[in-house]
């Protein structure tokens, strides 16, 4: 990678607890943006934006639409939306049908990602009970980007990377506590 513009990291079950361990130790002037994409039940609610910005210096909020990516800015994509990210930068909701019994799935973020940024795209996929996410870790090594997995035996459902491993040729397997040291030699 020779420089990375943004970094997605996908999640479900399990993976709340390993974001609450990786954001203390990230560098608070990035120079690509973070987005989020976890599994989440719909409802308008600020407790996943507020938990997050306390463990982090960095800007963290929820998606809106038409916004434009800022470098070191983490982006939580709102509930009951797919989120897609436009040619121009731009983060785009869309509610069309759930896609791995999910929305927003990590699979549409993923894809949508790997067509704009290529190989300056970084995805990391956390724990999780279902294969959302393989798919989009295909489409990222396809455009030549970074493809990240937590190490299953750490995860408190393994499901989601194992699925992973055994369909991609990912870059790196990361135990939890690697991971902010990984992210920050990527700025």
């Amino acid at each position: 990678m020779k420089h990375c513009e943004a970094l997605l990291i996908g999640g479900s079950a399990g993976s709340l607890e390993v974001l609450l361990k990786l954001l203390p130790g990230l560098k608070p002037a990035l120079s690509f943006s973070i987005i989020l994409v976890l599994h989440r039940k719909p409802g308008k609610d600020d407790i996943l934006t507020n938990l997050l910005a306390a463990r982090t210096e960095m800007m963290v909020k929820e998606v809106e639409e038409k916004e434009k990516m800022l470098p070191g800015t983490l982006y939580i994509a709102p509930p009951n939306y797919h989120l897609l990210i436009e040619n121009d930068r731009t983060f785009s909701l869309d509610a069309s049908e759930k896609v791995n019994f999910s929305r927003p799935s990590i699979d549409v973020t993923f894809e949508s990602a790997a067509e704009v940024f290529g190989e300056n795209l970084a995805c990391l996929l956390l724990s999780g009970a279902n294969s959302d996410g393989t798919a989009g870790l295909q489409a990222v090594k396809k455009s030549a980007g970074l493809a990240l997995v937590q190490n299953p035996s750490s995860a408190v459902v393994d499901f989601m990377p194992q699925s992973a491993l055994a369909h991609v040729n990912v870059d790196a397997v990361l135990n939890p506590i690697e991971m902010a040291d990984y992210i920050n030699k990527m700025a």
